[in-house]
């Protein structure tokens, strides 16, 4: 009886060499090896060693890499890759992309519904995909919905991301962002393929709201989504500083959803002064927010002719100056002659007299232009431009280059009379060809500074046209009263006389869908209702669909 405690284990004895390679059966003294010697934590996959998922080479199949990677990280369970259910198809969602199921199978999926294990299996975390309809491996649209999304998941998907080639959309809804994984989802979006234009992120407040980092200089997001996320004034006055600031302008951001926040009329203010100078946002959506009449006041603002600040007065005429510089740096200087004509025209010599000292050298030379001495410049001119007079052809062209020359180096280009000296073209051809070189030159400068548009001056002030690239403005259900609606009527008017003047060009002709409805004003109110009948001609679907009824239904 006494040699039974030593035994088990209670002996201090070292246990003898040899004893813990044991084989597969099991034996007191290797009970009491396992006890004293902590185990090894084993591994996930059944392996030795998880490999390292730095070697792996993604081959551009997401479900393929998508696991591969998350098992060499040690996941035990991960999401699986599934095609997003389509309204009209039976979906199964634990069911990959390898495995489709056949009739039987939707048949008994959707007989088996409201069974427990298909609700458990709804709700089960996935990663939805949409694939392109040439090719079935290539995805286009991530889904991503209801689970959380750590930095060791986004480790992930910064190595089978870039893979995708034809990637152009991720969702992410409800992923519990925090502004650390925001900042590493941002770093992701560069290294993606160069389709990828759609983002959306909502259902992910962040304290920091940090969201105006996806809108940076360097950026190529065209459309960005992001409701639900508790966004309030000082978050829409980042957004607002995102859009354009007086020396910074975002140029690649077409639409912008800030729908379901807690903007208020200083965040849509912000988000008013950001719209001054940005040229590229067509959508916004400020649905469901809080803002009353004072922030939709300051957005109608903006939607026409608005007065310059003294600061954008002032950086408006040093871009005049730097704009002035770089044309006459531009300017050829070939010949001596030409040379010499743009220092006389920056001295301030009209071209007329260019023109007759010029003359007077040709007929110093040859005796036949003695008896045009006499004659007016303007006469010269014309007689060399119909009949190209002169001792030699050589001497006519190079006098025309000359002319072109120097008026290219001026501010104001005359483009019509150097067309008409060429005289090749017919009159059409010339005007369409003018035409089209002052709108390259005009959407050149607003890429550059929406500073460099056209302005009026009135009363010692200086007003700029604008905002008219704007075309669909989303106000729904915010707390916007009759005072809000005067601001918004006085804008839509504006933009309709503008566009009525600009039927025959083409560029920005201001909104053309704008939503005011489940404010806090009557619906049959004056005010909205000739905010509608100036609306309804220019919204582009309402208007086809009522063409549509005329000629279906004529009267």
């Amino acid at each position: 009886m006494s040699n039974e405690p030593s035994t088990v284990g209670t002996s201090p004895r070292a246990p003898r060499p040899g004893t813990q390679k044991s084989s597969g059966s099991t034996t007191k003294k290797g009970e009491r090896a396992a006890k004293e010697k902590p185990g090894t934590v084993l591994q996930p996959v059944g392996e030795e060693e998880s490999k390292n998922p730095e070697e792996y080479q993604c081959s551009g199949v997401l479900e393929t890499d998508f696991a591969e990677l998350c098992t060499r990280s040690g996941y035990i369970e991960f999401p699986k890759v599934v095609i997003r259910p389509r309204p009209h198809q039976a979906f199964v969602a634990s069911a990959s992309l390898s495995e489709k199921p056949n009739a039987e199978e939707r048949l008994s999926a959707s007989c088996s519904i409201n069974s427990l294990e298909s609700k458990y299996v709804f709700f089960r975390p996935t990663i939805q995909v949409e694939l392109e309809q040439e090719d079935n491996k290539l995805v286009k649209e991530i889904y991503i919905r209801g689970w959380k999304v750590d930095d060791r998941m986004l480790g992930i998907f910064s190595k089978c991301l870039p893979a995708l080639s034809q990637l152009q959309s991720i969702y992410l809804w409800k992923v519990g962002l925090t502004d650390k994984t925001l900042a590493t989802f941002i770093a992701i979006l560069p290294l993606c393929s160069s389709t990828l234009r759609k983002v959306s992120l909502e259902g992910n407040p962040i304290p920091e709201q940090s969201y105006h980092k996806l809108m940076a200089s360097d950026s190529t997001i065209t459309h960005l989504s992001l409701r639900n996320n508790n966004i309030d004034d000082y978050g829409a006055q980042l957004l607002g500083q995102a859009l354009s600031t007086l020396h910074s302008c975002n140029r690649t951001l077409v639409s912008l959803n800030l729908g379901f926040n807690h903007i208020g009329d200083e965040g849509a203010s912000y988000i008013a002064d950001g719209l001054r100078l940005n040229r590229s946002l067509l959508w916004l959506s400020l649905a469901h927010n809080r803002i009353q009449d004072k922030g939709a006041l300051k957005l109608a603002e903006v939607l026409r002719p608005f007065e310059l600040t003294h600061t954008e007065v002032v950086e408006r005429r040093r871009l005049l100056l730097e704009k002035g510089s770089q044309e006459r740096s531009r300017s050829p200087s070939s010949s001596r002659h030409g040379d010499s004509r743009e220092k006389s025209q920056m001295t301030g010599i009209s071209s007329a007299a260019l023109v007759d000292k010029s003359e007077k050298t040709q007929a110093a030379k040859t005796p036949k232009g003695l008896g045009k001495k006499k004659e007016k410049a303007g006469e010269v001119v014309k007689k060399d431009e119909k009949s190209g007079s002169g001792p030699s052809p050589t001497q006519g062209a190079a006098k025309k280059e000359d002319m072109t020359k120097s008026a290219k180096g001026k501010v104001t280009i005359p483009e019509q009379k150097l067309t008409k000296g060429k005289n090749i073209k017919t009159g059409g051809k010339e005007k369409r060809s003018i035409f089209l070189e002052s709108e390259l030159v005009a959407e050149a400068t607003e890429m550059v500074n929406p500073l460099l548009e056209p302005v009026e001056h009135r009363d010692g002030k200086v007003f700029m046209p604008g905002n008219k690239v704007l075309l669909h403005l989303n106000l729904l259900r915010n707390r916007i009263t009759e005072v809000g609606l005067e601001g918004f009527l006085t804008a839509v008017r504006y933009q309709v006389q503008f566009s009525k003047h600009k039927t025959s060009s083409k560029g920005p002709v201001g909104l053309l869908w704008l939503s005011l409805a489940k404010n806090y004003f009557h619906p049959q109110c004056h005010t909205y209702t000739m905010i509608q009948e100036l609306m309804l001609p220019r919204d582009p679907i309402k208007s086809k669909l009522k063409e549509e009824e005329s000629t279906a239904f004529p009267t």
